[in-house]
């Protein structure tokens, strides 16, 4: 049984390792900061979320996994929290989303009926 708690708890912690990675290497590689914030909350909540709980399921049934949930709980409201304060104050200081994208470039063909 305890083999399969250690087999999980990595699975978790190296999948929330390759999210956060993932989110940073976003923060460089993305064109605008609006792509950039969007990639960077979305892989930063996910890696947490994993990485917080295979280290839980490391420490075991502990007051160290109480404080690891005290700590998701609080990352869980804070983050998305966070992530909206950041947008609006780009958004009511002047920093518009980028709406330069040329028909023919634009990847939804939904979106735009002259590329069908």
């Amino acid at each position: 049984m305890d083999m399969i708690v250690d087999i999980l708890s990595w699975i978790f912690i190296v999948s929330g390792s390759f999210f956060t990675i993932v989110g940073a290497i976003g923060v460089l590689r993305l064109p605008d900061f609006w792509t950039r914030l969007h990639g960077m909350s979305i892989s930063d909540s996910a890696g947490v979320i994993l990485l917080i709980l295979g280290m839980a399921m490391q420490a075991g049934l502990t007051l160290i996994t109480v404080k690891l949930f005290i700590i998701l709980g609080f990352l869980f409201i804070t983050g998305p929290t966070s992530t909206h304060a950041v947008a609006n104050a780009a958004l009511v200081s002047g920093l518009k989303p980028r709406s330069d994208v040329p028909p023919e470039d634009d990847p939804d063909p939904i979106s735009n009926p002259e590329t069908k």
